[in-house]
């Protein structure tokens, strides 16, 4: 559900007030953020969250991926942690690994790949230690992450864990976000469980609309 507030102030940023999504059995007012002047985003900070609403989130989240024999959950630096943590967690695992986005001492050898993502606006690449390959390969590999937009990071993650013989069978977000990362993932859209789903908004004839397209 869209709130919008009666300021007199025209810009996205004061007319668009929250988003009501659904996240599994919770919900969730997100602020709705401008990208530019005619994209904005509902967005959801999962360090901001709080430890009961991420425990609830990551264990109907584990639920879906269940059926899949999870041998390890990866996610992304850094709203993907949370959900890591809770995720393994409720699937009574004692490992998981997160990809990083930023360089950093240990990982001068890492394996990488590039990706760009909507909410960013230079090319930047996923490292995994290479200290971490032999918890990875011929492992079944659920990658968990916060949201699911372009399919960016999601589309690097498992290029990245194929390329070091790991096996992803599953994908789960707390939210999905309007359509374009189906055409990006292609026959790995296949593998993607969510627990809700938000548009994009866009301006249109001075109105703002909610776009589940992409």
């Amino acid at each position: 559900m869209f709130s919008e507030r009666n300021d007199n102030d025209q810009s996205m940023v004061e007319k668009i007030a929250t988003y009501s999504a659904r996240i599994g059995t919770q919900q969730k007012a997100l602020p709705v953020v401008p990208l530019s002047e005619n994209l904005a985003i509902a967005l959801m900070i999962t360090v901001d969250l709080g430890v009961h609403f991420l425990e609830v989130a990551g264990g109907e989240l584990a639920a879906l991926l269940r059926p899949f024999d999870i041998d390890l959950v990866v996610s992304v630096a850094s709203m993907g942690i949370p959900v890591a943590l809770e995720v393994s967690r409720a699937l009574g695992l004692d490992d998981y690994i997160i990809l990083q986005k930023t360089p950093k001492i240990h990982l001068a050898d890492a394996a990488v790949v590039n990706v760009r993502t909507i909410t960013t606006d230079a090319n930047q690449r996923l490292l995994l230690d290479r200290e971490r390959l032999g918890a990875v390969a011929h492992r079944r590999v659920a990658i968990v992450d916060d949201v699911i937009s372009t399919g960016a990071s999601i589309n690097a993650a498992i290029r990245l864990l194929r390329e070091v013989d790991a096996i992803p069978v599953a994908v789960g977000t707390l939210l999905s976000e309007a359509k374009a990362w189906q055409a990006n993932l292609g026959e790995d859209a296949n593998l993607v469980h969510s627990l809700g789903a938000i548009p994009l908004f866009r301006r249109s004839s001075g109105q703002i609309i909610e776009d589940w397209e992409g």
